[in-house]
């Protein structure tokens, strides 16, 4: 059976969120937002291994939610850089090299259910590259530097890209390899591996399956976990 590993990246600020603590430690239905993240993927029987990447001033702080959480899965935090992308290498170096492909997940989508999970990860175990995503529902304006209208791509061939977002682990580790040589940046996974020129499939996602980095959506996020 291919192992299958996460790597979870939580090192940013949540400057947004406007709360005197760092975002993952926010309480959630009376837990950190981190905690239920993670224990969404501690849950999977499909997931082998989980990497966390911090923030150097949070390692202590996270190592203590994974040891009062009872994760097991959890095999190394480590230090992330200034961009996301550089958390996600670190990330990926940190893994087991019995980790054959990885999901990629934000530390602050703390609601995709299991149930979802699993459905995902099956469905993407034949693609090399595979996101979550859902069709948009507002018109998208793709505009200038001063806001006036380029054009509108028809709706239909659009998507809102979730995570996680799932690659056999060689694939990724190029991509990430080939970016740094370039100085290449991209704001997600798939794009690097895009940028590669290999195909990236997406796959249904969740519409509860948001990001929280607004006090809107923590709100949100409350009111989800309080009708389950």
């Amino acid at each position: 059976m291919v192992k299958l590993g996460v790597v979870i990246p939580a090192a940013g600020q949540g400057k947004r969120m406007g709360a005197s603590i760092h975002k993952q430690f926010i309480p959630l239905r009376g837990r950190p937002l981190l905690a239920h993240t993670l224990a969404l993927f501690e849950q999977s029987e499909l997931i082998s291994e989980i990497v966390i990447v911090a923030s150097r001033e949070d390692l202590q702080t996270i190592g203590e939610l994974v040891e009062a959480e009872g994760l097991q899965k959890v095999s190394s935090i480590v230090i992330g850089g200034k961009e996301r992308q550089e958390s996600v290498s670190a990330g990926l170096k940190a893994l087991s090299p019995l980790i054959q492909r990885v999901a990629v997940h934000d530390g602050a989508r703390p609601l995709l259910t299991c149930q979802e999970l699993n459905r995902f990860l099956t469905e993407a175990e034949k693609f090399r590259a595979a996101i979550m995503a859902i069709p948009v529902k507002d018109t998208i304006k793709k505009v200038d530097s001063q806001g006036k209208v380029l054009e509108t791509p028809p709706r239909d061939t659009l998507r809102a890209v979730q995570t996680p977002q799932v690659f056999d682990r060689v694939l990724l580790e190029e991509a990430h390899q080939r970016a740094v040589e370039s100085g290449y940046m991209a704001t997600d996974d798939a794009a690097l591996v895009e940028w590669l020129g290999h195909p990236v499939q997406t796959l249904m996602g969740s519409l509860e399956n948001i990001k929280v980095t607004t006090p809107e959506d923590l709100d949100l996020a409350e009111s989800i976990l309080a009708k389950r």
